[in-house]
């Protein structure tokens, strides 16, 4: 009741950039993992990948927009902290993978940010530039919100919440909720629009959360698993002659038999 609206939208904003920073660092128990351990293997680079095309995409905002301050420092934070969870995946990764993140790195980060930045100053009017990757920036953190759609079926199926901790479905819901209001006093929607559906799926997964918690764990069988099964009335069995004690056969005898 005291505060002006830009007082609020400095508290919501400040507030974002604390949430933020705490999900910028939820991976860092991974990579401690990962570097104890001097692998990578079993892990994927995909999501930090994409989470680094999103920071850039969002400083590249900040910066076209004026007085962005928020909105630069924790996707300034952002680009530093995903390219040394790259760096430190690269140096561990078997060399397939390492190939691969390398040509996904080159093609949507280095690539896809440099060709965006080359048509929006070509072929974009200057007072249209803002606007056009403000909307670029929204379409890619809707696409974004909705990946976990993958894991809340997997939550589903399985019926173990393993696959989706509760701190971090919690911390992404409260990071919408800051940065929507965050948009919606300063008038920005490219802010607040993708973060009404981040919020949305965040109260979602909670809602599962809470269904399935106490839930018994069923296990999905892998593509492995399902190939290896085997007809048991296809198993060549071993019997083994027991040895009689009444005869000279005392170390018994093996032949093989459908």
């Amino acid at each position: 009741m005291f505060l002006k609206v830009h007082e609020l939208a400095f508290l919501f904003g400040l507030l974002g950039n604390i949430v933020s920073f705490g999900v910028f660092l939820s991976p860092v128990p991974t990579f401690y993992g990962i570097y104890k351990k001097k692998t990578s293997k079993g892990f994927q680079s995909i999501p930090y990948i994409c989470a680094l095309a999103s920071a850039t995409l969002l400083l590249y905002y900040g910066i076209m927009k004026t007085h962005a301050y928020l909105i630069i420092s924790i996707n300034t934070f952002g680009c530093f902290i995903e390219i040394s969870y790259l760096f430190l995946y690269i140096i561990y990764a078997p060399r397939e993978a390492k190939i691969f993140t390398l040509k996904l790195i080159v093609i949507c980060n280095i690539g896809g940010l440099g060709l965006l930045i080359l048509l929006v100053n070509l072929l974009v009017p200057k007072q249209h530039r803002v606007s056009t990757v403000g909307w670029v920036c929204a379409a890619y953190s809707l696409a974004v919100f909705a990946s976990p759609l993958s894991v809340m079926r997997k939550v589903i199926k399985t019926k173990s919440v393993e696959y989706m901790p509760f701190l971090l479905s919690l911390s992404l819901t409260l990071n919408a909720v800051m940065w929507f209001f965050y948009g919606l006093l300063i008038k920005d929607k490219f802010i607040a629009m993708p973060n009404i559906l981040g919020f949305l799926f965040g109260v979602a997964q909670m809602i599962l959360y809470m269904m399935y918690q106490g839930s018994t764990k069923t296990d999905l069988p892998t593509e492995n698993q399902l190939a290896n099964k085997t007809d048991v009335n296809e198993v060549p069995i071993v019997a083994v002659e027991l040895p009689d004690v009444r005869s000279d056969n005392v170390e018994g005898s093996a032949r093989p038999m459908k």
